[in-house]
């Protein structure tokens, strides 16, 4: 769900039962499984409990599993978990969804425009700050910036500063005077990225 990171505890065989328990009628589109991670886990849920604490300002609905965050945070909590990376058997099962679930999601993940500075009033010459790092980056273009001594977009840099093989949204891991870029996209675009 574009802005929304559940996060939950299955004790089922296959993650994927569970991403098709929560795909129900009251659901608008499918579940993506951004990170699973097979664990020994506590019998008390001790990381499901780390991870509602550690986001619980972040949360939701205090009744519900629900964060807005960015999915990288959790994930870098999990890669540095002990346990087995299952996420793309997960996927794999998650592409067996109807064709016309799955065209619905691409429908409106497709409708989210791609940042533009220029629309989002940020003129070429600005800079931009990790978050994470405090580097800068220059907007050289609409979607260019130069980072690191070459021209690159944003995602580009942002791959870079979280030292991911995958892409992500940037825009949660930049500042633009100090307001982080998501917030400067929302009032652009309308709230929540993918």
């Amino acid at each position: 769900m574009p802005g929304l990171v559940k996060i939950g505890i299955t004790s089922a065989a296959d993650p994927q039962t569970r991403i098709s328990q929560l795909y129900s009628t009251g659901v608008p589109l499918p579940f993506d499984c951004v990170i699973a991670v097979e664990v020994e886990d506590s019998p008390n849920g001790g990381l499901e409990k780390a991870l509602h604490t550690a986001f619980a300002p972040y949360r939701i609905n205090p009744s519900r599993e629900f964060f807005e965050i960015d999915p990288t945070q959790v994930e870098a909590i999990l890669e540095i978990w002990p346990g087995k990376d299952v996420t793309p058997q997960v996927n794999k099962e998650v592409e067996e969804l109807s064709v016309v679930d799955r065209e619905a999601a691409k429908r409106f993940r497709s409708s989210r425009p791609n940042l533009n500075f220029t629309e989002m009033g940020i003129q070429v010459g600005s800079t931009l700050v990790s978050i994470k790092t405090g580097e800068s980056a220059t907007v050289v273009a609409d979607k260019k910036v130069f980072f690191r001594e070459e021209e690159m977009s944003l995602t580009a840099a942002t791959k870079a500063v979280l030292e991911l093989e995958r892409s992500v949204a940037p825009t949660p891991h930049w500042t633009y005077n100090n307001r982080v870029l998501r917030d400067i996209y929302d009032v652009t675009y309308g709230p929540q990225e993918d």
